[in-house]
């Protein structure tokens, strides 16, 4: 496959539904052209095309076995080149499309005592599949062939010396020069990822050098450079090795030697294994300390349990919002022993709202200031048994069934102030009537999807969504839709913006029932800034006939809701240069948001299909700061 001007597309590996692709991009037109899935391999490495654009060669791990392929586009099938036990790697092209350079062990590596050789570089005549070994550096490892326009010579990475360079070798004579001398040494990201390359046409040669915290990439294109000088000879001592560079010790010895100190034939003993939890991680709490009319929270933590392999998990939770009937529990258990993943849970979770009055009277014989706060609270204590699959890594579908038992209760909190002093005059909570509790089953599917990418105090790069429907039956029936999505964009490094879009309503004909605690916009994690304690009595103004309504905090309210969120972060001593690092001398994020939201009921309807519900609005600024990997605070 070629494009216009004869060039084929860029061709990089990818996973895609947890298997291994091929893609095909189109860098002029910044477009995907194809994806090949490989669904019989593990993994896909260093893809590289044939000079006819026919075939793309590449090394694949398949059942933990290290392998040379190529895939032929103009038939559609993909073949195996190799097919044992040692490495193969960084496959090459020749430029007639006859041979394949590669990096391998198989010349000197033991597989009977495991005795593993350095990489060293090897040649394929593809029709034949007869290897022959490049002669360079014996004993040394060598990496990522590349081949010179004329096919003569091959480039490559080699560490003589203790670092990695780039030499030539020529073919037909055997005679190797060095093209660098650098003391820090070609380097990719691993010691065996892939740091040089060479065009095709021109013989540009380019390689990747670590240098001031980063990755530098370098270009060679003088031909007396690219044609290289002698090999360096050694220096006193090798400058990677600290002297002696020859080393003898017992313990080198020892280390080097595959077959000492294995126990003997037969002694092998089974046990069974171990399955017991252990504390394994303590969840980053948001922290959140203070006090309002509505009581007092001060946020809460997590802990993780599991076993070694991570097959059986255990979470505990617990969170404080208010008083003792406003603490959120949580316990479950998850089996992840087999593809189908299981678990149970047990949890309380309260919901309050409220509403607010103002107004004066005579107490106890003085005019005075009173104020009335209502409190409304639903406690949802459910049991569940849940079941996922996981397509990949990031992707899964969710089912659970499980009970729930909803109870209701109202109270009011009374205080007057004197209008002659400011004294306060009484201060009372009266228990209220209430709504009959609830016994609900409830069901849910979900597709759940996440390959975000965290930073110290929140993710900086990735996608989530869930979409979920969970309809509920038994003293009120209705269906439970959530549609919740979020994208964090990296603009340019270190600058995150972060955006959310979230539905979550009630539907059916229990959608509405008065029974249910009112959805709320004003959470901390919806639209910021309509908090509970935002609101005063004066605000309200209530319209004539409804003295107890409060219009302004009532938009918040309803059985379906609907959010926007734009959030701009970055890491705040890191771009004024205060410390190193991505995050310098602390790891705070600094964030700018804008925040929108509406609430609605099936008979009052949202604005934007004509009716009377509007949009509220939030902006401004704040900081998300890492507590020594403990908690985040806001």
């Amino acid at each position: 496959m070629k494009l216009a001007g004869g060039r084929p597309p860029l061709v990089f590996a990818g996973i895609t539904g947890g298997r291994p692709v091929l893609t095909l991009y189109d860098a002029d037109r910044h477009r995907i052209i194809r994806e090949i899935r490989l669904r019989t391999l593990g993994e896909v490495l260093t893809p590289s095309w044939s000079p006819d654009g026919r075939r793309i060669a590449f090394t694949a791990i398949n059942g933990g076995l290290t392998d040379l392929y190529y895939y032929d586009l103009e038939a559609d099938s993909l073949h195996r080149l190799t097919d044992d036990a040692y490495d193969d790697l960084q496959p090459a092209w020749s430029p007639d499309g006859r041979t394949l350079a590669f990096a391998t062990d198989r010349f000197e590596t033991s597989l009977d005592s495991l005795e593993l050789a350095p990489y060293a570089l090897a040649l394929m005549d593809v029709a034949s599949g007869r290897i022959t070994r490049v002669p360079a550096f014996p004993g040394v490892r060598q990496l990522n062939p590349q081949w010179a326009p004329d096919g003569r010579a091959l480039y490559f990475l080699a560490d003589p010396l203790g670092i990695t360079n780039v030499y030539r070798t020529e073919l037909a004579s055997g005679r190797v020069t060095q093209v660098t001398n650098l003391f820090t040494g070609v380097a990719g990201i691993t010691a065996t990822s892939p740091a040089l390359t060479v065009a095709q046409r021109s013989g540009r040669l380019m390689f990747s050098l670590f240098r001031s915290k980063g990755y530098d990439i370098y270009a060679v294109d003088a031909p007396s450079r690219l044609a290289g000088d002698s090999v360096v000879a050694s220096l006193p001592g090798q400058p990677a090795i600290l002297p002696p560079a020859e080393r003898t010790s017992v313990l080198a010895g020892l280390l080097n030697n595959a077959e000492r100190g294995l126990p003997p034939a037969g002694a092998e003993e089974a046990h069974p294994y171990d399955a017991s939890l252990a504390l394994s991680y303590v969840a980053q709490p948001s922290i959140v300390a203070g006090s309002s009319g509505f009581g007092t929270y001060v946020g809460g933590a997590a802990l993780y349990w599991s076993d070694l392999l991570g097959n059986r998990n255990l979470t505990t939770g617990l969170q404080v919002n208010g008083g003792i009937k406003d603490v959120t529990a949580l316990v479950a258990y998850q089996n992840f022993g087999s593809r189908w993943n299981w678990g149970v849970l047990a949890q309380q979770v309260p919901y309050m709202t409220g509403g607010f009055a103002e107004g004066t009277a005579v107490v106890n014989g003085e005019p005075a200031l009173v104020e009335q706060q209502l409190l409304e609270r639903q406690t949802n204590r459910d049991v569940q048994g849940t079941l996922a699959y996981p397509f990949s890594d990031v992707q899964r579908v969710e089912f659970s069934a499980g009970g729930s038992y909803i109870s209701f209760d109202r109270e009011v909190k009374t205080q007057a102030f004197s209008l002659f002093d400011g004294s306060q005059l009484t201060s009372r909570t009266q228990d209220l009537a209430a709504a009959d509790a609830l016994t609900l089953g409830t069901t849910s599917a979900a597709l759940v999807y996440d390959n975000s990418i965290f930073g110290a105090t929140g993710p900086i790069l990735g996608q989530r969504y869930r979409l979920e429907a969970s309809p509920t039956f038994g003293s009120i029936s209705y269906v439970g839709v959530l549609a919740d999505w979020r994208r964090y964009f990296m603009l340019k490094r270190p600058f995150t913006l972060a955006a959310r879009l979230m539905h979550y309503g009630h539907y059916g004909s229990g959608a509405e029932d008065p029974r249910f605690q009112a959805l709320f916009l004003g959470y901390p994690g919806l639209v910021r800034g309509y908090r509970y304690g935002s609101f005063s009595g004066s605000e309200c103004n209530p319209p004539p006939g409804s003295p107890n309504s409060c219009p302004v905090y009532d938009q918040l309210l309803g059985s379906r809701i609907a959010v926007a969120n734009l959030e701009l972060r970055f890491p705040l001593f890191g771009v004024l240069h205060l410390g190193s690092g991505y995050y310098g001398m602390l790891p705070i994020d600094w964030t700018i948001f804008g925040d929108a939201g509406m609430a609605w009921t099936g008979e009052e309807s949202p604005s934007l299909s004509g009716g009377d519900r509007t949009p509220v609005y939030s902006a401004g600024t704040g900081f998300r700061f890492n507590l020594f990997g403990f908690a985040v605070a806001r």
